[in-house]
């Protein structure tokens, strides 16, 4: 149990499961390596080439400190203010500041003072290695399920990632629920996070490591899907996944037969109603995608192409930053393809990537397999 000398955002005090996450990642992890499964260790697939220069300019040190189960860039990210759920070392905080530019801003968030500590030594280091006048990255030591306790604002970022962290929370629902208080409106909520194929049992969810490695305290995907829905978030729109491997034979026999999958996931702050669905036309002016930019599973943007996307989706291009970034027709007959919304099951995904060619378009109506249909 959390003791009189637990640190506090606030009103908000650590729980055993805080306690017991900040001393895994504060003192029993030191580097990557200590981690004893897979869970929190990044899959193997590839970077752009904007991203990996990127990330070659971050300090060692904060590399090495990094757990993260997933890559967290958005596009069109310059000017914007990102704030960084669990933000740990710092990695993607700083890899993030060069893709905002000087005048963007990133920050981070962390309850964790060694892992702080760390970040914060290179605040200015990094500065300099960018070639910026001063800092656009700051760091407050704080919990994920009290933003607004740790001095953030509401409606003051435009983007929130998080990389493998809602998981370590016991109260995911308000986490969401911070969440999209600080978010603008039209803003996002852009993360990765290890999901498991069913509700885990307690034995499960009370492990130290298994909870520590990302595991223990997964949600079921479904229940993604009606927590984001209950806090006021745009149905969750899944981008990518890949399944997880936990290769460690006694932490699986602890977990048995489920089964646990990477994921990322793009939800948004914007009104809900009954839009219908658009023609859109992808400009190419997104910074890195400027050919072709895949939104999420269903949809590939190619520059130029007409494509009729769902009524959500439609919501959410119209009322974000990408509203600029399309041209919009008015609502037409279908063409060819119905778009579809719909859910979409992670670990169903990753067997049709498997079987996917690299490279192929998803959803709407001027997919490659009808690209002519709108022109």
């Amino acid at each position: 149990m959390a003791d009189g000398n637990s640190a506090r955002a606030g009103g908000f005090a650590d729980t055993t499961i805080h306690v017991d996450v900040k001393d895994y990642y504060g003192k029993v992890l030191k580097n990557s390596t200590d981690l004893k499964s897979n869970a929190c260790v990044p899959p193997a697939k590839p970077i752009p080439a904007f991203i990996r220069q990127a990330l070659k300019k971050v300090h060692p040190e904060v590399t090495a400190r990094y757990y993260g189960c997933g890559l967290v860039v958005p596009e069109c990210l310059e000017g914007c203010r990102i704030l960084d759920l669990g933000s740990g070392s710092g990695r993607d905080c700083y890899m993030l500041s060069q893709l905002v530019g000087e005048k963007g801003h990133i920050t981070g968030i962390d309850m964790t003072e060694e892992q702080l500590d760390v970040a914060r030594t290179y605040v200015d280091y990094h500065a300099k290695e960018f070639g910026y006048k001063k800092p656009n990255v700051s760091f407050v030591q704080g919990y994920i399920e009290a933003l607004t306790e740790a001095g953030l604002e509401k409606s003051s970022f435009d983007i929130i990632i998080s990389n493998c962290v809602v998981n370590l929370s016991p109260d995911k629902k308000r986490v969401l629920a911070e969440a999209y208080s600080v978010l603008k409106d039209g803003g996002e909520l852009y993360f990765s996070d290890v999901y498991s194929s069913g509700r885990l049992t307690e034995e499960i969810k009370n492990h130290k490591v298994l909870w520590g490695e990302c595991l223990g305290g997964a949600l079921w995907w479904k229940d993604l899907l009606q927590l984001a829905g209950e806090v006021g978030f745009s149905p969750p729109r899944l981008v990518t996944a890949s399944v997880l491997s936990v290769d460690n034979k006694e932490l699986q026999d602890i977990l048995g037969d489920y089964k646990f999958v990477s994921a990322t996931y793009r939800l948004f702050k914007v009104p809900k109603g009954n839009t219908q669905p658009r023609r859109v036309i992808y400009n190419g002016s997104i910074t890195g995608v400027e050919d072709s930019f895949q939104f999420d599973c269903r949809y590939t943007f190619k520059v130029d192409n007409v494509v009729e996307v769902d009524g959500e989706l439609a919501a959410i291009l119209t009322q974000s930053r990408f509203a600029e970034d399309f041209t919009f027709q008015p609502p037409g007959e279908p063409c060819g393809a119905e778009p579809k919304a719909g859910i979409v099951d992670p670990f169903e995904l990753v067997l049709q990537l498997k079987k996917q060619s690299p490279g192929s378009a998803t959803g709407g109506c001027c997919s490659t397999q009808s690209a002519a249909c709108c022109k």
